[in-house]
């Protein structure tokens, strides 16, 4: 079950009400459902953005982190109060740690918090909310497992934000003794975020994100890990397909231990089923070796037929991920713009974009080696590439052909 976000949407008829940060367009009263004091333990990426988000609506949070920097960094950027004795205690407890960890933290706070709601945000979920049943059974049905899909490469509080989770997916993975009232806070909670719901099992979301998300890390690290002996002429004609494909490579190896081994049946899987294509792939492409002996038009070969099985399975495959605000994927036109590398340039580009009344659907920057410009590639509806590109050559911008 789905629900789309909606911006500045009320989310219940009890609650706090807070208007929109200053600058906004005019603002209007939202209804926060989420009631404090909230608890968030750990102060990293995914705690410091869910107290960011709820700080900013009035909600009053606490930070609980085993690293005293991290926590008082966490609060020094506005993601809530450090916690210490004598606070009140909280209504909801958000276990944001590693997933090594994170079974026995929501233990240890259905503990120490009795009337508390108790979330974990984990990645993983199977082992987790087995090991949480079989060891705080009567605890249990005030908790409830959540995940949202909404991290970066980049980890720790200093690359939280507010902002994260808007339009994201929040993932609800109740377990069979879950309370409806659990169940409703953590739905309430993803809401008041700006991220939409989707509800699943343990076993469903393990196998899901898996697919979507770890193995995809793997294969970006793999791939990353083959250009530590690559030579130097190779490097430099690495273009946008290549920082595509291995941009989260640049991911914290720490975390993804953890949350690679915690789901690795579910990963296994995947990757037998990737490595049987590869195999295949392999085979055609050997089969299409030649020999000095026996020479042949390598386009005339098998191995045609097997990289256009691979590609085309690509393309079929790409097609059914969701596009924007979850809708069917859509294919855009690209408009390509030389821009200069200096400040203010990419913000008078979307400036003059906004001039000619012509919404970007999506957006990419790829540099130029050895010179001070980037080409900035625009997405827009197919209708809008040409009217664009006469706008933009008509206010002197140098228009690429892609």
């Amino acid at each position: 079950m789905t629900m789309g976000d909606k911006e500045n949407q009320e989310v219940g008829t009890s609650g706090q009400e807070n208007t929109l940060p200053i600058g906004t367009k005019s603002p209007i009263t939202v209804t926060v459902g989420t009631k404090g004091p909230v608890l968030i333990i750990g102060a990293g990426l995914i705690g410091g953005s869910l107290g960011m988000a709820l700080a900013r609506q009035g909600v009053k949070v606490y930070l609980r982190d085993a690293s005293p920097t991290a926590v008082s960094l966490a609060a020094s950027l506005g993601a809530g109060k450090v916690w210490e004795s004598g606070l009140p205690a909280p209504r909801l407890v958000v276990v944001a740690t590693p997933p090594d960890v994170t079974a026995n933290v929501v233990e240890a706070s259905l503990q120490e918090f009795p009337a508390a709601m108790v979330f974990d945000v984990s990645s993983v979920k199977t082992p987790i909310v087995s090991a949480v049943l079989a060891s705080a059974a009567e605890a249990a049905a005030r908790y409830c497992s959540v995940h949202p899909m909404a991290g970066k490469e980049v980890n720790g509080v200093g690359a939280a934000s507010a902002d994260l989770f808007t339009g994201r997916p929040w993932v609800i993975v109740a377990h069979e003794k879950t309370s409806s009232a659990a169940v409703l806070a953590a739905r309430t909670l993803g809401t008041d975020v700006g991220a939409f719901l989707i509800a699943l099992d343990p076993q469903e979301h393990d196998r899901a994100v898996a697919l979507v998300s770890h193995v995809p890390q793997l294969v970006s690290s793999l791939m990353g890990g083959l250009l530590i002996e690559a030579p130097v002429t190779a490097l430099e004609l690495a273009g946008g397909g290549l920082r595509d494909v291995t941009r989260v490579a640049a991911s914290d190896p720490r975390l993804w231990n953890a949350i690679l081994s915690g789901n690795a049946p579910a990963v296994k899987t995947i990757l037998e089923e990737l490595q049987h294509n590869l195999s295949d792939l392999i085979a055609g492409l050997d089969s299409g070796q030649t020999t000095s002996e026996t020479p042949t038009d390598p386009w005339s070969t098998s191995s045609v037929g097997a990289v256009n099985t691979v590609m085309t399975r690509g393309n079929e495959g790409v097609g059914r991920i969701p596009g924007k605000h979850g809708d069917a994927a859509s294919q855009y036109g690209q408009v390509a713009v030389l821009v200069p590398d200096e400040p203010g340039f990419l913000g008078r580009l979307f400036q003059e974009i906004g001039q000619a009344n012509i919404n970007i659907e999506d957006f990419r920057l790829e540099h130029s080696l050895g010179q001070a410009r980037g080409l900035a590639i625009i997405y827009v509806i197919p209708a809008s590439v040409e009217p664009l590109t006469a706008h933009l050559q008509g206010a002197g911008w140098s228009v690429a052909s892609l």
